[in-house]
């Protein structure tokens, strides 16, 4: 079986995968092209595609008998698949659940941190030669234990930031979530969205793809406090950035923490001039031995369709 896998990957998923498949590892960082994304389908048995890889409905429109079978996508989220089109062109799709969580729950209580108590721009005053030592009300930010934390979406991934928040932090938490939750993992209140977005901190953890399009935009924000800090670890168009750029520039809320964006790899520029915000280069799953686990994942998938057995993580 030919398998195009689109970006490169640690040197552990990359040997197992060539114990199974005739592999051509593409070696570019960046998104596939749109031809690119057309020869994958027609003349490769099966993709290994990851984020930004955009097979969009158009795709498969253009490649109306596809060779490849599957895609198996590298990380949990898969808005840049359209499934529903890859289902009608007879293309399985797949994604690797449960190996991203505890990074990316790691990555959002660094965002808190480092926003609620000015990391980013300490650091920048330093690099910058402009510190001129400790005094007592030097760079004031904000307490974190023993606030509200609001999640949004009470997934894996929002059960895992809400099990730090309260117990490693004290932290009373509040959720949205699209369906009820019978278990949160700690202590927490099923709310509606506004009461949630009116905690101290409030954290997105939600799927992307057109449900949560904007999710969070003006209205929602609105119900933000102005002591508030929001952080995004989702999807970059789960937030509207301009609506958000805004609230900060007004001082609507207090700040944020983002390892996503809307438009990858540009940044809203009103965002890049803020000292209140930090930004991240979308360090969520940042880790050797996660990432390593979300290939050998994929790899499974892949495995699975190769020796016609049912997938472990179709979508």
């Amino acid at each position: 079986m030919k398998l195009l896998i689109t970006r490169p990957l640690p040197a552990a998923v990359m040997q197992a995968a060539a114990l199974r498949f005739d592999v051509i590892a593409r070696p570019s960082t960046a998104p596939l092209d749109a031809s690119e994304l057309r020869a994958a389908l027609r003349d490769f048995d099966a993709v290994l595609p990851t984020l930004g890889d955009q097979f969009s409905a158009q795709v498969f429109a253009d490649v109306p008998q596809p060779r490849a079978r599957i895609l198996a996508n590298f990380g949990v989220g898969y808005n840049h698949i359209d499934v529903q089109a890859a289902r009608n062109a007879g293309i399985a799709v797949s994604n690797t659940p449960g190996a991203v969580t505890d990074a990316t729950a790691d990555v959002a209580l660094t965002l808190i941190l480092m926003t609620a108590r000015r990391a980013g721009e300490g650091e920048r005053l330093l690099r910058a030669g402009s510190w001129q030592g400790w005094h007592p009300t030097q760079m004031l930010g904000a307490q974190v234990s023993g606030r509200r934390v609001g999640i949004i979406g009470m997934g894996r991934i929002g059960k895992a930031i809400a099990r730090r928040c309260h117990y490693g932090f004290g932290m009373q938490v509040v959720f949205h979530n699209r369906s009820a939750v019978d278990d949160a993992g700690c202590p927490a209140e099923q709310l509606p969205l506004a009461q949630v977005m009116a905690a101290d901190f409030v954290v997105v953890a939600v799927p992307g793809g057109p449900a949560t399009r904007h999710l969070i935009n003006a209205e929602t924000l609105a119900h933000m406090a102005p002591h508030g800090i929001f952080i995004n670890i989702a999807r970059g168009d789960v937030v509207d950035e301009a609506a958000l750029a805004d609230a900060l520039l007004r001082g609507q809320i207090a700040g944020a923490g983002l390892d996503v964006y809307e438009r990858e790899p540009q940044i809203t520029p009103a965002l890049l001039g803020l000292e209140n915000v930090t930004l991240l280069p979308h360090l969520g799953t940042a880790v050797l031995e996660v990432r390593s686990a979300m290939g050998l994942m994929a790899l499974d998938n892949l495995i699975a369709h190769l020796d016609g057995r049912p997938l472990p993580n179709p979508v």
